[in-house]
């Protein structure tokens, strides 16, 4: 690394430090009620509210939090729900999708191949797009639920899906692949990310945006070709948005919103000071609203500055729902909502919120659409209290000048060499001494050691499928002295009990009630050590090294 860039680098994070005082007071919340909201919330035009419970129910709720009705279901879910045309769609970890009528009346079920974990989108004709954790794609007849074709993803899609103006569908799935299909069902195109996509798409006129478990930001053309790639510091579970003034706002595990411009160029980063695993809403005024799951919602300013902060004292993974009436109602653990009144509208930006629209249509809204939309929401936009506006942070050039080196420098990114930065507030990350580019950024093998009963039963525990290994996760945690820090239906976050990471975020799967990590995501972690032949695996992650022996693992399917 130059000292031209050690130094950017150290003033990007310097600046990032700057974003820990908000400039306002947050507003005060009208109130907070016991709902148990477990998937991400949708609104209607009338301002109600729908999401899955985590009693296995679907709920449809008024804007006073008052319940209307309520509609068991076999399981829970995680799906956000959709309003559109007068009904009600939702799906659950039961297999299966429901339209209900504004009443809470059963119009029909249709029952697929696996748990329904992402959100449904709609085709511009209203037809369903739905995913399954089975690997399968569907369209379902909007009026009777009939599957009208069925498309095999070949591996467990959590991505929910979005739909281009045109009718053509965008979602990832557990392999790594985002996939492009036409609104017939017919293949368009696939593209090969490092890792699996838990991101759901955003999509502006040309183009689609996601982030993947392999820390990076993706960018392509809606041809499938790619056009930029960014890292993060961890796994990105979180969807963009895309903004008014274009830019492509994103979270990542490693605690901080990234921005970018379209081109791909870093524009700013803000130091949320835990992972981020929910999509960020932008008001109409440019505010972008984002949770992290330390339980504390963020107003940032489009300059990447916090105007205020808000602590509910519970994890938040779902997006904050914003309504063209300008309320913004905040889920988080525990079954806990908080109603927000008389802020800014949704922005009408290009991919706004995590579905697109309050509504949860995961699509690009028809000129028609667009139009209404910006009627309803003129009211709130005016009667909305001013949000004021820090100042924007100094900018980078500064940093270069410093340097003798005219002219603006770029935005700061993370340096190849340090691209795995430990989920903490800038005050505690270490800037001295900075890392040679000569030096390995993962942690120096250790001497490999006699294998402890923990190391024997991680050997025992190992499974393959295909030419992926999986570790079960409570045997790696217990031989390597891990702690986990979080743990959710796809994705872990660690604590490493040495090496200069302190945090490392993997996917995992279940496989009869047995969690596991592939040995891939392990791979990627520039904090391990991985060397593999047909005998051994050698592994060095937090300071242990163990060879453990391959003859026992089993073929199997995690």
């Amino acid at each position: 690394m130059s000292n031209k860039t050690r130094l950017t680098w150290l003033y990007g994070l310097f600046a990032a430090s700057l974003t820990l005082t908000p400039a306002i007071a947050a507003p005060q919340p009208d109130w907070t009620k016991a709902l148990p909201a477990l998937s991400s919330v949708s609104l209607d035009e009338s301002g109600d509210l729908a999401f899955i419970g985590n009693d296995a129910a679907i709920y449809r709720v008024a804007p006073d939090g008052t319940v209307r009705w309520q509609y068991k279901v076999g399981d829970i879910g995680r799906a956000q729900p959709v309003f559109a045309e007068g009904r009600l769609y939702a799906a659950s970890y039961d297999d299966s999708v429901y339209a209900l009528d504004s009443g809470g009346q059963l119009l029909w079920s249709t029952r697929l191949d696996g748990d329904v974990f992402s959100s449904p989108a709609l085709l511009p004709g209203g037809d369903l797009i739905v995913a399954t954790a089975a690997g399968s794609i569907y369209r379902l007849d909007a009026q009777t639920g009939q599957v009208a074709w069925q498309y095999s993803a070949s591996a467990p899609v959590y991505s929910s899906p979005a739909v281009g103006p045109g009718g053509s569908i965008f979602v990832g799935n557990q392999a790594g692949q985002l996939t492009s299909l036409s609104d017939s069902g017919t293949l368009r195109w696939t593209f090969q990310a490092g890792a699996s996509i838990f991101s759901s798409p955003a999509l502006d006129a040309e183009n689609v945006y996601f982030g993947s478990s392999d820390r990076q930001v993706y960018s392509l053309t809606q041809a499938g070709e790619l056009r930029w790639k960014q890292p993060t510091g961890l796994f990105v579970n979180a969807s963009p948005v895309l903004t008014a003034a274009g830019q492509v706002v994103v979270g990542s595990y490693d605690g901080r919103l990234y921005a970018f411009d379209r081109a791909g160029t870093p524009l700013w980063q803000y130091v949320a000071g835990a992972p981020i695993a929910a999509a960020a809403a932008e008001l109409a005024d440019g505010t972008l609203l984002v949770g992290d799951l330390g339980g504390t919602l963020h107003a940032v300013s489009p300059e990447g500055q916090p105007v205020w902060i808000l602590p509910t004292g519970k994890k938040i993974d779902t997006a904050a729902a914003v309504s063209d009436q300008g309320r913004v109602y905040v889920s988080s653990e525990g079954s806990q909502v908080t109603l927000l009144s008389g802020l800014p509208p949704l922005s009408s930006g290009d991919w706004p919120a995590f579905r697109q629209v309050p509504s949860g249509l995961g699509r690009t809204p028809s000129a028609a659409e667009a139009q209404a939309r910006l009627a309803a929401r003129a009211p709130a936009q005016q009667a909305a209290r001013p949000t004021p506006q820090p100042e924007p942070a100094p900018a980078l050039a500064s940093a270069a000048e410093a340097q003798g080196t005219p002219g603006p420098a770029a935005a700061p990114s993370l340096p190849a060499e340090t691209a795995d930065v430990p989920v903490l507030s800038v005050l505690d990350i270490p800037v001295t001494p900075l890392p040679s580019a000569a030096t390995s950024a993962a942690t120096p093998a250790a001497a490999p050691e006699p294998l402890s009963p923990a190391a024997q039963q991680l050997a025992a525990g190992l499974y393959r499928a295909g030419e992926e290994l999986w570790l079960p996760l409570d045997a790696l945690t217990e031989a390597y002295g891990l702690k986990i820090w979080l743990l959710s239906p796809r994705s872990v976050t660690v604590q490493l009990p040495a090496g200069p990471q302190k945090l490392a975020g993997f996917g995992i799967r279940k496989l009869e009630g047995v969690t596991y990590v592939p040995l891939s995501e392990l791979e990627a972690f520039s904090g391990a050590q991985v060397e593999r032949t047909a005998e051994s695996l050698s592994l060095s992650l937090g300071g242990t090294a163990l060879k453990l022996p391959l003859e026992q693992s089993a073929p199997a399917s995690p």
